[in-house]
């Protein structure tokens, strides 16, 4: 997400809002992000750190302290550092698990830090500050939109979900909202744990007991590329289309170039981290009050617009 569209969106947060932050000689701003474990985490830190690096050169007198975690206790014992030996201000943090790791950060919060929550809800309303991240709902309505254009007469599908947690019951909910209705039946739907690996398990199973599939639905891109291996592995790429989603650069070219097997994406930038890091760092900096939460457009990519969403420079 580019610098001026996340100042124009803190900009009309606090002409929505009113007031202003106070801003201060000395900052410190914590970002806590899970382990790249993924595409989509590997993301997640590549834009932390480069907007760390941007903001350090823009604003001398706002230090960072960045800090990726393979679990919850790391992530944890991480943010608790922050807070007791670098004197935080403010957190940005993207929780690996946000239930287990709420308590935590409303421990930060009730110490008089301003905390910004990324991507995932946590399990208490209200704890954070901000709330920046996708369109997980619109990421399912506009993938089942296409389903429902590309399936006029319906027919068999086979979801792959992330995690149990809830920007993925947001997505299925929304998905299975827009289908419904229609003559598309859903098969079967398995966690596949934002995993590429477990993609390619699941879609194995899959193709195992059901030979008639027309789509497949995969919450995203990761899964969607496990899952596209199965489908090859089995020869069946020309029975079936798959929509995975969050703009994962692989799956665009593939967008751009026609494939049949992957003809539309969705977007869901992993980008939004520095969404979050900017417009938190303009409420120390620029007397801007950004209280409240600041959702990203979930995109529907097709051939004619993905040129618009490819980049040369982004790992994910």
């Amino acid at each position: 997400m580019k610098l001026l569209k996340s100042l124009m969106g803190a900009a009309v947060i606090a002409g929505a809002l009113g007031g202003s932050a106070l801003a201060q000689d000395k900052v410190t701003i914590g970002v806590s992000v899970p382990a790249a474990d993924h595409g989509w985490t590997g993301g997640v830190n590549y834009f932390a750190q480069q907007a760390i690096e941007r903001l350090k050169t823009t604003y001398p007198n706002v230090d960072f302290v960045f800090a990726s975690a393979p679990d919850a206790p790391k992530q944890i014992a991480d943010i608790e550092d922050m807070v007791s030996t670098r004197n935080i201000d403010a957190l940005v943090i993207l929780p690996g698990d946000p239930d287990a790791m709420t308590s935590a950060i409303k421990q930060v919060k009730d110490a008089g830090k301003f905390v910004t929550v990324v991507d995932r809800q946590l399990s208490i309303n209200g704890v954070e500050n901000l709330y920046v991240a996708g369109d997980n709902p619109g990421l399912g309505a506009n993938s089942a939109a296409y389903f429902k254009e590309a399936l006029p007469e319906g027919g068999n599908i086979v979801i792959l979900r992330g995690l149990p947690i809830p920007i993925d019951q947001q997505r299925f909910d929304a998905f299975v909202a827009g289908i419904e209705g229609t003559n598309i039946k859903v098969l079967d739907d398995e966690f596949a744990n934002w995993n590429r690996d477990d993609g390619f398990k699941v879609m194995q199973d899959f193709l195992t007991r059901f030979p008639d599939i027309k789509a497949v639905r995969a919450q995203d891109d990761d899964i969607a590329l496990g899952a596209i291996e199965a489908i090859k592995q089995a020869g069946r790429e020309n029975d079936m289309f798959i929509v995975g989603g969050a703009g994962m650069q692989q799956m665009l070219q593939r967008v751009a170039a026609g494939d049949k097997l992957v003809p539309v994406d969705v977007s869901y930038s992993p980008a939004m981290i520095a969404t979050a890091i900017e417009l938190t760092t303009s409420h120390f900096t620029g007397g801007i009050q950004v209280a409240g939460r600041y959702i990203l457009d979930s995109t529907l990519i097709t051939k004619d617009n993905a040129a618009e969403f490819l980049d040369a420079e982004s790992p994910f």
